[in-house]
């Protein structure tokens, strides 16, 4: 960053064109992304203005073992996958999803773009799984993320002595 940055204007938020996203293991999640965390160089955590048209979802399904994150909404409608129960939302709802807690998705079932405010911690490392697929990723500051099958998990075994 070549200045340092403590403040966005409201009108240099709307003229930020953002970053489209296509999460690397669900193609119909497609969104556009303005971190505005980066933009005034958070690392503890992302803060992020997102956009999702009609019929796509903001990620895979998904969740963390170790970071919190949240999404507040401000324009459109849209079904929450939290677990596998179904949530309709819309502007000045509020989901916080809980490290460890349940699953959890968004896809826009509305008729126009949905745009919401996603915040989430930005630990050295994390887990997740994404409990579809049955895959879980791993992820260590300054190291490649692993990706895994379940199946693939080795699990102590009962009784097995430490």
């Amino acid at each position: 960053m070549s200045e340092e940055r403590y403040l966005l204007r409201a009108d240099e938020i709307a003229a930020m064109e953002g970053l489209k996203k296509t999460h690397f293991l669900n193609p119909n999640a497609q969104r556009v992304n303005k971190s505005l965390g980066d933009a005034t160089g958070l690392t503890g955590l992302g803060f992020h203005i997102i956009e999702v048209e009609p019929g796509h979802e903001t990620t895979e399904h998904h969740v963390h073992h170790h970071e919190d994150e949240c999404v507040y909404v401000l324009s459109g409608n849209a079904t929450a996958l939290i677990g596998e129960k179904e949530h309709a939302i819309g502007p000045g709802d509020f989901l916080g999803y809980r490290k460890g807690g349940l699953a959890h998705s968004i896809r826009n079932t509305g008729t126009e773009v949905f745009r919401c405010i996603v915040v989430g911690q930005r630990l050295d490392h994390d887990v997740g799984d994404y409990t579809r697929l049955k895959k879980r990723i791993y992820r260590n500051a300054g190291l490649p993320w692993n990706l895994v099958d379940h199946d693939q998990i080795a699990t102590p075994q009962a009784g097995a002595k430490k």
